[in-house]
């Protein structure tokens, strides 16, 4: 059903006219006043007949056309090549041509749909409130960056924080005059992959032996977390407007840890957040992780790196790993961190298939390239596999599985198997038969796979059956492919995406993760063009990506604004702010959902405690703060030895006297993964609002558990700003093994502080008849 409804959206937004194109670009032709003693339709006329007389036929000028000014003054817009723009310049009459610009403040689209902007009414918003970031320092623990992207300039930030202790480590195309106001600290760590894998050749490979970035990863992550205004931004006229970040004054501090092969060491690592911590970051970006089996805590350095990092102060923001939509698969599990989810946002990029018979359906493509209007011959992959290929292989576009002969010339339809889920895989299956088309029938994904040299377009299985029916019984199949178009506010969003990690945790199911959700999916961002990303295209400054490693930045960022209003603010007390503030519906107030197979409705596992929503995070009212102490014991009811721990915290015999709960830690979240009988959790809520005020609890119990609050309203004054309550569990229904969901909210008529309640019930006894 919800693969029907999309296309139904997907075709009602083709016939309603936002589909279709000419593969132009969108120019005004501005032809001043208008003569008052001509009628706005005579005037309507002669643009057509200008269009007409340029384009060679009435029917090609009424399909370009999209405005007719004929009132105030003179003039039109329509979708022209830059040599029809360019020849109409000169036509009489016209004063000026000009490409159509996106002047509102538009970003990647992300940081705008978070509402993370000015306020149009002028109320204060969290992005003018935190003076854009400015003081906040974020630091990048990634590929590097690209220092003369427009994302990085300095226009308008202050001087460098006197308390910045880092400095520029000059190396290959980098040296102290590539850092500004904005770029303030740079370093690169490589002894611990040389260590590993020998020197590194750079003749072998596109790379540098400095913070620059060969990749584009590192490029993007920090641009999204914190780059400049960027206008007349695009990847290939797709996701046009004004690129932004989400702190775009907050300054950088760049550790490049990761290299062109793929590899970031863990000594590396290591001796990055080490440097981060010292030369005073406020936040550190860390898009980057290991895939579950999950080390423990003890032996793993991203963990032990961010602890020290947050008894510091600094705010350690993780993405959760994209190996969804399977559970148990989130990474980067420690308490002390933000773990973050991938969400979709509105904005999506459709092209018209056009089938020999005149029959027209929608698909996702971020292809751009000159295909449109070009009739194509079309093949099912099973017709021209190989002679060695099984018909599930052949079908799914696997690697090896086609016929090159029967491929070459023609495009290809490729349905998902459970063997081959993978666009891309198909999209290089084909280009190495030399195939010029993908159509990749799969489950439901707003997640577009990237295909540059040649044209994919992504469809849902009722559509990829539709085609192949027509493919199929037809003597000569063709298609048509339209132009890529950005589809702006039309979907509803946001929802969880596919690939994005979920829980429970494998390491300590006790810990809720992830914690949050933020956009992450076809995200527009600054890129390296040190390499091109294909043959066809060549290098781009700019690029769309999908991935945990996008949905990072966005939390980073968050961060960033939240650090510069709440500067006292504890690691905790940031991550609280945004958990508990943070949505589980979408904006038409529908209950979120996960993509899946089948789609589902999502859950704490999927989301953590929703999806960001920066303005609340900026005024929660309350929140679950913590000590360094907390993380100490978390890590003694984890049964690591007295010497491991101290090691890490410079203690002597730390787990003395200190509960074995994992339960007890002061988290904006509270998750049972065995509930037997009765069981009571406490928590403690530290007022940052007013300092007079009252909160009621309001449960939404899980399904199947008894849920009571005690005390269950909480009265603060000028004295008391922190209170402390518990929270009594108990299972009603002897169901073992299934986890049920619930919420505790606390209100105050100006603050809704929630946290999730995520508990699986399990049978205290279990006798089996002998």
């Amino acid at each position: 059903m919800a693969a029907l409804l999309v296309s139904v959206v997907f075709l009602l937004l083709l016939l309603l006219g936002i589909g279709l194109c000419s593969c132009g670009n969108v120019h005004i032709v501005y032809m001043g006043e208008k003569l008052p003693e001509l009628h706005p339709e005579l005037v309507r006329d002669s643009h057509h007949g200008m269009l007409a007389a340029l384009l060679g036929s009435e029917q090609a000028a009424e399909s370009a056309i999209l405005y007719s000014y004929r009132h105030g003054f003179s003039g039109f817009a329509a979708v022209l090549t830059d040599t029809q723009a360019a020849r109409l310049s000169d036509w009489p009459g016209v004063v000026r041509v000009v490409r159509n610009r996106v002047l509102d403040l538009h970003t990647t689209r992300s940081w705008d749909f978070m509402r993370v902007n000015p306020s149009p009414s002028g109320k204060s918003g969290i992005l003018s409130e935190s003076r854009f970031g400015e003081d906040s320092i974020i630091g990048v623990l990634d590929t590097g960056i690209w220092p003369e992207s427009a994302s990085f300039r300095d226009d308008g930030i202050g001087e460098v924080p006197r308390r910045w202790r880092g400095r520029c480590v000059a190396g290959d195309r980098f040296n102290a005059s590539n850092c500004n106001r904005k770029i303030i600290g740079a370093k690169w760590y490589v002894k611990g992959y040389e260590a590993e894998y020998g020197k590194m050749n750079t003749t072998d490979i596109n790379e540098y032996m400095s913070a620059r970035d060969a990749v584009g990863h590192g490029t993007h992550t920090a641009s999204t977390a914190a780059g400049a205004l960027v206008a007349d931004a695009s990847f290939r006229g797709l996701a046009s407007g004004v690129a932004r970040g989400g702190a775009p004054r907050a300054r950088l501090a760049v550790y490049k840890v990761c290299w062109a092969t793929g590899d970031c060491t863990s000594a590396d690592i290591l001796a990055a957040f080490d440097d981060a911590i010292h030369d005073g970051v406020d936040v550190l970006s860390v898009s980057l992780g290991q895939a579950p089996p999950l080390p423990a805590y003890v032996d793993d350095v991203l963990s032990i790196g961010s602890l020290h990092a947050v008894m510091k102060g600094i705010v350690v923001v993780c993405s959760a790993g994209n190996s969804g939509p399977y559970s148990e698969t989130v990474i980067n599990s420690a308490p002390w961190v933000l773990t973050v989810a991938a969400g979709t946002i509105d904005r999506t990029f459709l092209a018209k298939i056009t089938l020999g018979n005149n029959i027209s359906y929608v698909g996702q493509t971020m292809y751009s390239g000159k295909h449109a209007a070009t009739t194509m011959r079309i093949v099912y992959a099973e017709d021209v596999s190989s002679d060695n290929a099984d018909d599930s292989d052949a079908r799914s576009c696997t690697a090896g599985s086609l016929n090159a002969t029967l491929v070459k010339g023609n495009v290809v339809l490729c349905f998902q198997t459970r063997g081959q889920r993978a666009a891309q895989v198909a999209v290089e299956t084909i280009k190495k038969a030399r195939g010029i088309g993908v159509i990749f029938a799969q489950f439901l994904t707003k997640d577009i796979a990237s295909a540059f040299d040649i044209p994919l377009v992504q469809v849902d299985y009722q559509v990829g059956t539709s085609i192949l029916a027509y493919t199929t019984g037809t003597r000569n199949p063709t298609v048509q492919f339209g132009c890529a178009k950005t589809i702006l506010g039309e979907l509803i969003g946001p929802e969880v995406a596919y690939f994005s990690s979920r829980g429970p945790s494998s390491l300590s199911p006790s810990i809720l993760k992830p914690d949050i959700t933020a956009p992450g999916v076809n995200i527009l961002a600054s890129w390296s063009p040190s390499v091109a990303i294909s043959s066809a295209i060549g290098s781009v400054n700019f690029k769309i990506d999908s991935g945990t490693s996008m949905s990072c930045p966005h939390i980073s960022g968050v961060a960033a604004l939240l650090k510069s209003m709440h500067p006292n603010w504890s690691p905790a007390a940031v991550k609280s702010a945004m958990v508990t503030t943070a949505n589980v519906r979408d904006e038409y107030g529908f209950e979120m959902v996960s993509e899946a197979a089948p789609y589902k409705q999502a859950n704490p596992f999927d989301y953590g405690g929703g999806h960001v929503d920066p303005n609340r995070a900026a005024h929660p009212g309350l929140v679950y703060d913590m000590r360094p102490s907390d993380y100490v014991r978390f890590l003694c009811s984890m049964g690591y030895n007295n010497s491991a721990i101290g090691s890490m915290v410079q203690l002597h015999t730390p787990c003395q006297h200190t509960p074995k709960s994992q339960l007890n830690m002061n988290l904006p979240s509270i998750t049972i993964p065995e509930l037997r009988g009765k069981l009571m959790v406490p928590r403690t809520v530290t007022n940052v609002g007013l300092p007079t005020s009252r909160y009621r609890a309001r449960v939404e119990a899980p399904p199947g558990v008894g849920v009571t609050v005690n005390p269950s309203l909480l009265i603060f004054n000028s004295t008391t700003n922190r209170l402390s309550f518990r929270v009594t569990f108990q299972a009603k229904l002897k169901v073992q093994g299934r986890y049920t969901f619930g919420s505790l909210t606390w209100e105050d008529g100006a603050h809704t502080v929630r946290i999730p309640l995520v508990v699986r019930t399990m049978i205290s006894k279990f006798y089996v008849n002998a």
